[in-house]
């Protein structure tokens, strides 16, 4: 079978391979990204097929016969530089994951007649894609950037700075530059010989090994994950008391977009699943790469492995659940799901809170997980204060680490203040606080999961999470307040917690999390 691929034309097998197959693991176009992978839902793995935006996890690759195919490495020169410095500039890639596949749908966006400078342009493109770390703003803002021709150079940037401040606030390392927007964060499945025998999970939880992702599919007889039509119930009981709050949520899913991943060869360290990017601590205790290297030496060569998403919302883990009552005074009762260091975390922000653990059926949780425990105890003790003073939408959180966030929400968007020690980078600073504000609206009015009386999940596609769309995401706007010779920490963190109390006391305080009353209080289009 062959068709032209970024203008030369290519020659592959016709075997029933997805394009994303073909395209990354035999023809080594590592800008297309398996997120997703297959449900068509993350937009990772976007390409242009005769100029219409195609995803490539479920296109089958004999589709494409005699067509034309470009990827990220098929743009000129100049424009993949546009791209890169945009998206650098603004802090519209984070970990660089999704941002491949958003290019290339903009890019056919334009190549249509589409004007990148209107938001409501952009939000419909954007509709088909899943970004967690940005918040889409920084996103629209490097479109418009591209779409002016506005000329951005970094060359006086100080990455080394902003970089550390990347890292300081995703807990894990990260790199910035202009690279990767582009998709050159090093992730782990990127750099695998091509060559290289892939392993899937098969439904016993033993690992499958074959030649390719496509025979390894058929192997462990793979099935797309599902959407879930039951309501999720927040699973633990608020305690008795005489409360002036209450507040129940659910196991939230961390939604990072390049599943857990790894490749060893024998005798040598795997790759690292966190390569570019904390996945907002769900990988922190990633079995995978362990899993490398013992395939590794078992199969006497190198192997790649890779959690499917539905893998990863079975097994990963979540953001612990709880129930809880709060006085005025900011005593009160936490109960939570037990889990590892969660008491620590509740207390270090509510001295005067009593914990309980209950042990529930669902599944793990983890107090890496963004502000796990502590955000949702702070949040309230925020909306109790606001509440005392008459300003629902205003909020003020100081995070364990000592980072403070003021959050106002009104018709206009958001409005956050955030002072987090030596600023090393604004940039990086104000992209994780718009970051930190889509994610707290999230995790009050829209993100849950559904989980069966076995403590199985039920929500097992990547839309199904609840993660704020484009459309729905307000304005932000980010004043960064500089601590010369303070050491630095993480202020999106603050900045989460702040959102969830602001967005909570302007929608009345309802005593379930999610809401499922809407973020926005004015029309997107005009924002």
């Amino acid at each position: 079978m062959q068709f032209e691929l970024n203008g030369e034309q290519v020659e592959v097998a016709d075997d029933g391979a997805s394009l994303l197959e073909v395209l990354r693991d035999r023809l080594g176009v590592t800008s297309v990204k398996p997120g997703c992978n297959p449900q068509g839902q993350c937009g990772c793995c976007t390409v242009l097929v005769d100029g219409e935006a195609r995803v490539g996890c479920v296109t089958p690759a004999r589709r494409v016969a005699g067509r034309s195919v470009v990827t990220l490495e098929g743009l000129s020169d100049e424009r993949r530089e546009a791209w890169g410095e945009a998206l650098c500039a603004t802090g519209g890639s984070q970990c660089g994951y999704c941002t491949p596949g958003i290019v290339m749908r903009l890019e056919g966006t334009a190549g249509k007649g589409g004007d990148l400078c209107e938001r409501a342009v952009v939000d419909r493109a954007l509709a088909a894609h899943l970004c967690r770390c940005t918040g889409w703003q920084t996103i629209r803002e490097a479109a418009v950037m591209v779409a002016t021709g506005a000329e951005v150079r970094s060359e006086s940037r100080d990455f080394d700075a902003a970089s550390r401040r990347a890292t300081i606030e995703g807990h894990a390392h990260q790199r910035v530059g202009p690279d990767i927007g582009l998709g050159m964060g090093g992730f782990a499945d990127d750099g695998a010989p091509s060559d290289a025998p892939v392993a899937l999970l098969a439904a016993d939880g033993t690992w499958t090994v074959a030649p390719t992702m496509t025979e390894a599919r058929a192997a462990i007889g793979k099935i797309q994950g599902r959407n879930t039509t039951v309501d999720a119930v927040a699973p633990i009981e608020v305690p008795d008391g005489d409360w002036a709050l209450t507040l129940q949520t659910n196991w939230v899913e961390p939604a990072y977009l390049e599943t857990d991943a790894a490749w060893a060869i024998p005798g040598s360290d795997p790759t690292d699943p966190l390569a570019n990017g904390g996945a907002f601590g769900g990988k922190v205790d990633s079995p995978v790469p362990g899993d490398a290297v013992e395939l590794a030496a078992r199969e006497g060569g190198p192997v790649r492995l890779r959690w499917s998403r539905e893998d990863v919302v079975r097994r990963g883990p979540k953001r612990p659940p709880m129930a809880l009552g709060m006085r005025s005074d900011g005593s009160g009762v936490v109960r939570v799901a037990r889990t590892p260091g969660i008491v620590e975390a509740i207390v270090s922000v509510a001295p005067l809170i009593e914990v309980e653990e209950v042990d529930i059926v669902g599944p793990p949780t983890s107090t890496a997980i963004r502000g796990a425990g502590w955000a949702e105890v702070a949040a309230v003790l925020a909306s109790l204060e606001s509440l005392a003073t008459d300003q629902p939408g205003t909020a003020t959180v100081r995070s364990p680490e000592g980072a403070s966030a003021t959050v106002r929400i009104d018709d206009e968007g958001a409005h956050v203040v955030v002072r987090c020690g030596e600023v090393l980078d604004t940039s990086v600073v104000r992209a994780y606080a718009i970051g930190a504000v889509h994610m707290g609206l999230g995790l009050v009015t829209s993100e849950q999961l559904s989980v069966d009386d076995q403590g199985n999940p039920l929500n097992l596609t990547i839309r199904s999470f609840g993660v704020v769309r484009p459309v729905d995401m307000i304005p932000v706007e980010v004043t960064v307040v500089d601590e010369p010779g303070i050491e630095p920490v993480s202020g999106s963190d603050a900045v989460f917690a702040a959102t969830a109390a602001a967005i909570w006391t302007l929608q009345g305080t309802p005593g379930v999390w999610p809401t499922k009353l809407p973020v926005r209080f004015s029309d997107p289009a005009t924002a």
